[in-house]
């Protein structure tokens, strides 16, 4: 029988732990990989490429749903009903992905009809969305606290496929064949899912289906599908609006940039993911439930500007060596969207609260308001400074959906302070 246990503060620590090794090893061999890509596609090929994962990514939020946090609170509030949650989640985010497949197919036709290897690219790469439904699986060792077993499926997939791609380059392949490897990655990472979710006793042959739970969990999810959505866009809209309006060249630099920069978006991901049971748990104690939050947001602002200062000040350095001359006009680029790294830290730990506070479509508002500062920004920015107009509008539409909109609303004011107080050292260790 697969239970929950509220688990205790030495496995939070090891699950951490695991997740940190996770990102680590990825940050590391995927950004080694991921450079020698860069190079041997040079920008115009790697902006094309990169163009089709931007792209395709802004339809993600159709296969996730929204529905990560929610699977597990539901998971934790009531263990019982875990097969139906489950199947339900799958069966909805199978319909999403196949939705997700054809929308961004058709919509690429209309925004590049002369463009057939962004076809091909985008075609391939979607495809992948399908495999992504079975990260299902991952939320349920989230609600456990079990993500070394997430690591040790993942990262099998991963690192077979990164030698892929160096044998690749060796082989001259074309820009297509890395889209394909792309989507191996994540066919062999559902694959290793399941092999673990049968090793600790469980089964998707027993996953059920309820119709009446997927309605119901669509109804909670829809704001963060929006969300999602809009998260998307402020995330990947950059590049694929370069790529329009300034060529696969200019996607191609700011690319180089943002991999280095968002390499480090690991580290929220990891912490928050394994101490948010905590912090819902605390939820009928005041006092400790914000003293967490507050913890959380000042580890996370001291980290992210501590990574931040560091970046910018080494941006030329970090260019020069890992990338060739050809993308030396990334290096102003880094120096300003390392800085973005300071409000995707400060949102991801304020997703545990707006769960636990059922405060979910707010939290689509912020993101939307984001989204569309940073469209509007591209279309002023892009066309004078390019990548850098672009990662400046994307730092901007940061700060104002993880940070200033919460001053707007009297629900989120509470936490708008916490986040103020945060940028105080001290702030970690007092009572709110």
């Amino acid at each position: 029988m697969l239970a929950y246990q509220a688990p205790g503060f030495r496995r939070i620590v090891e699950n951490i732990s695991w997740l940190m090794f996770d990102r680590i090893l990825r940050m590391g061999v995927g950004l080694f990989v991921g450079v020698w890509v860069a190079r041997y596609l040079g920008p115009a090929r790697f902006g094309s490429l990169s163009f089709a994962l931007a792209y395709v990514a802004l339809f993600g939020s159709l296969t996730t749903l929204g529905l990560d946090g929610i699977i597990v609170r539901e998971i934790v509030r009531d263990s019982r009903n875990t097969l139906d949650i489950l199947g339900s989640t799958l069966a909805l985010r199978l319909t999403g992905s196949f939705l997700a497949l054809l929308f961004s197919l058709l919509i690429v036709r209309l925004i590049e009809p002369h463009d057939p290897m962004a076809l091909k690219l985008v075609a391939i790469v979607a495809t992948g969305l399908i495999f992504q439904a079975f990260d299902t699986i991952d939320s349920y060792f989230q609600s456990q606290v079990k993500s070394k077993l997430t690591v040790l499926a993942k990262n099998g997939a991963f690192l077979v496929i990164a030698a892929l791609r160096i044998l690749l380059i060796q082989r001259k392949a074309p820009v297509w064949s890395f889209a394909v490897a792309g989507v191996a990655e994540l066919a062999l990472g559902a694959i290793g899912l399941a092999i673990a979710y049968n090793l600790v006793g469980g089964s998707l042959l027993k996953w059920h289906t309820s119709w009446k739970l997927s309605i119901a969990l669509l109804k909670q999810g829809w704001p963060l599908i929006l969300s999602g959505m809009a998260i998307m866009i402020y995330l990947r809209i950059d590049t694929v609006m370069l790529q329009v309006m300034r060529g696969d060249a200019a996607a191609g630099l700011y690319a180089a940039a943002t991999k280095v920069s968002e390499v480090w978006y690991f580290i929220p991901t990891a912490i928050v993911s394994s101490v948010s049971p905590a912090i819902m748990r605390a939820k009928t104690n005041p006092l400790l439930y914000y003293n967490r939050l507050r913890t959380l947001f000042s580890a996370m602002i001291l980290a992210s500007v501590t990574i931040g200062s560091g970046v910018a000040l080494a941006s030329g350095w970090i260019v020069k060596h890992l990338y060739s001359g050809a993308y030396s006009q990334a290096a102003p680029v880094l120096a300003v969207h390392i800085w973005a790294s300071v409000f995707v830290f400060m949102g991801v730990a304020q997703s545990p609260w707006d769960i636990s506070e059922n405060l979910l479509r707010l939290s689509f508002y912020r993101t939307a308001a984001g989204a569309v500062a940073n469209i509007a920004l591209n279309l002023v920015l892009i066309p004078r400074y390019s990548a850098l107009g672009a990662a400046i509008a994307t730092v901007v539409s940061y700060a104002i959906s993880a940070f200033l909109a919460n001053a707007f609303d009297a629900r989120t004011r509470p936490i708008f302070r916490l986040q103020l107080k945060s940028f105080i050292p001290s702030a970690a260790v007092r009572m709110p």
